[in-house]
């Protein structure tokens, strides 16, 4: 049996170093996207893709046909005052990107996103979800992950806010912002992706921080809508 694909772009980074290695371990054929001179970063049997993020016609060519694509390319550590970086990196990566994938044939494209509405980090919500529109509009089948902190080694500091949450999720009026902008682990997030690339199917379908939190204690997400139950392979979360 000929292995799934997976294409990933990030996978030198916080989340993709550890998801590339998840994911060869379950058996895919992972490709990474990396630019020139960081091939070496990769382990042995992750299959380097030289390119630039922010040039389809770099590696377009290089998607294999009905791979899963996993966008993972993001401004480290976001903060407010770089809002020219979110739009230089994190809009321009996306956007060109999904447009390699559906050049490609791309099979299914999982994108993390960021929760929204939220009070802070405007600039970072709307290109994450301008990113989300021009997802939407390519017709790709897709998987959208949305978290809000993702808590883990070097990104601690949001532990100090737990007490609040606790607290902000027993008033009426800020439990549902408390829910949908609620803190997930790195076990979590990686659970998370690595149960999206299980499940690609041909729909399309958004997963919340709840239903994050929720696969990454080994239960399905309760939003999943009927497009969404086709498989590429059977798998249990």
């Amino acid at each position: 049996m000929i292995p799934t694909r997976v294409f990933v772009t990030g996978a030198t980074g916080y989340i993709g170093r550890r998801l590339i290695l998840d994911l060869a371990r379950r058996g895919y054929e992972v490709h990474a996207l990396v630019r020139r001179g960081s091939a070496e970063r990769l382990p042995s049997n992750v299959r380097p893709v030289v390119g630039d993020v922010l040039s389809r016609k770099t590696y377009e060519h290089l998607i294999p046909a009905s791979a899963i694509v996993v966008h993972l390319v993001g401004t480290p550590r976001p903060s407010p005052r770089k809002a020219a970086e979110f739009e230089a990196v994190d809009f321009v990566s996306a956007r060109e990107c999904i447009a390699a994938a559906k050049t490609a044939g791309a099979g299914h494209f999982v994108y993390v996103s960021v929760a929204h509405p939220a009070p802070i980090m405007h600039a970072y919500v709307d290109v994450r979800m301008r990113g989300e529109t021009l997802l939407h509009e390519s017709g790709l089948p897709h998987t959208i992950v949305r978290p809000w902190y993702v808590l883990g080694p070097g990104h601690r500091w949001p532990y100090l806010l737990i007490p609040l949450y606790w607290f902000w999720a027993t008033v009426p009026s800020t439990r549902d912002g408390a829910r949908r902008l609620g803190l997930v682990t790195l076990p979590q997030m990686l659970r998370t992706l690595l149960w999206a690339v299980d499940t690609a199917g041909t729909g399309a379908r958004v997963i919340e921080v709840p239903d994050i939190r929720r696969i990454g204690r080994g239960l399905q997400p309760i939003r999943m809508s009927a497009s969404d139950k086709s498989t590429r392979r059977e798998t249990t979360v």
